[in-house]
């Protein structure tokens, strides 16, 4: 038997080892290093186009004495700082300033408290009923500005409108054609309901996705110590989705920051300039006076007061991460 076993662990084929890889040249090591950047490179180069050179030759014009003489024939000369001496001397310039915060800062606020509790809503509804709402914030967040401003002026519009149609049905016979857009207070608050309405979904839509990820159990814990819904909020919710709450704000600072569609096509910046932010501003200025000098050091200075806002805001998250 062991002669057996013997003869036949001789006749057991021999492991034959692979050969080693053969290196691989150093043209394609290079070439594999560099295909990434190579893939990469048409969409950079694209937003560089679209959104760099625009910046930069903005910055440029506004060093310039630029009219629409220079726009025709070239030939623009430097004046230094000149625009933006003029600028920032204007005091319509620091009312338009004051009024652009306010409107960024009522609309961010709104934004952020509706679409929280629409967010904090859809956890709490059903599987067909968040699937129906959520169809329609999509659908409303899908809807183009231009459609959606235009419906807006139908709303509201002083003989025909669905708005003062149900108001005098419910008894207010002084909003009998009412003119909402002749009156500088009605046609702010139209515009924010407007920028309001277009912006929670996506807030509201990237909290709820941020919720979802928050464990069950520590709502649990939190329940078993006693707390209400307004304690697990800001003891639980708040805290675990800190830098999302962070991030949607910043964002919406932005959009509503650069809001310019919605109000120049219902308004132009008016009634008496009750509706021009520095947006609107700035395109007045450069298409209206000719101006594009100094309406470009107005848009330049637009974006450093955003940048100085949104730098501000993110270095407050960072603090208060790191103190987590």
């Amino acid at each position: 038997m062991t002669v057996l076993t013997a003869r036949s662990a001789d006749r057991r084929p021999a492991v034959v080892e692979p050969p080693p890889a053969a290196p691989r040249p150093r043209r394609h090591r290079r070439l594999g290093a560099v295909w990434p950047y190579l893939l990469v490179a048409p969409t950079v180069l694209g937003a560089a186009f679209l959104l760099v050179y625009p910046l930069v030759r903005n910055t440029v014009m506004s060093f310039q004495h630029f009219g629409l003489g220079e726009l025709i024939r070239g030939g623009a000369t430097w004046v230094g700082f000149a625009n933006y001496r003029t600028v920032l001397d204007d005091p319509e310039f620091w009312t338009v300033v004051r009024r652009t915060l306010w409107w960024t800062g009522l609309n961010v606020v709104l934004i952020m408290v509706l679409g929280t509790l629409v967010a904090l809503m859809l956890v709490r509804l059903g599987r067909r009923m968040r699937l129906a709402v959520m169809s329609g914030l999509v659908l409303t967040w899908a809807t183009p500005v231009i459609a959606a401003t235009t419906v807006f002026q139908w709303l509201f519009q002083s003989r025909f409108g669905v708005v003062n149609w149900a108001l005098v049905k419910l008894g207010f016979d002084s909003y009998r054609d009412y003119s909402w857009f002749a009156h500088g207070g009605s046609t702010f608050a139209i515009l924010v309901v407007l920028v309001v309405w277009q912006s929670v979904p996506f807030a509201a839509l990237t909290l709820y996705g941020g919720l979802t990820t928050i464990p069950v159990e520590l709502y649990e814990s939190a329940r078993i110590d006693g707390a209400g819904a307004w304690q697990s909020f800001r003891l639980v919710t708040f805290p675990m989705l800190r830098p999302l709450f962070a991030l949607v704000t910043s964002l919406e600072v932005i959009w509503c920051f650069k809001a310019f569609t919605q109000i120049w096509v219902i308004s132009e910046g008016g009634p008496n300039g009750a509706t021009t932010t520095l947006p609107v501003y700035a395109f007045q200025i450069a298409q209206s006076l000719h101006k594009y000098d100094l309406g470009a050091a107005v848009s330049t200075l637009t974006v450093v007061i955003l940048l100085a806002a949104l730098v501000f805001n993110l270095r407050r998250m960072f603090r208060q991460e790191g103190a987590l």
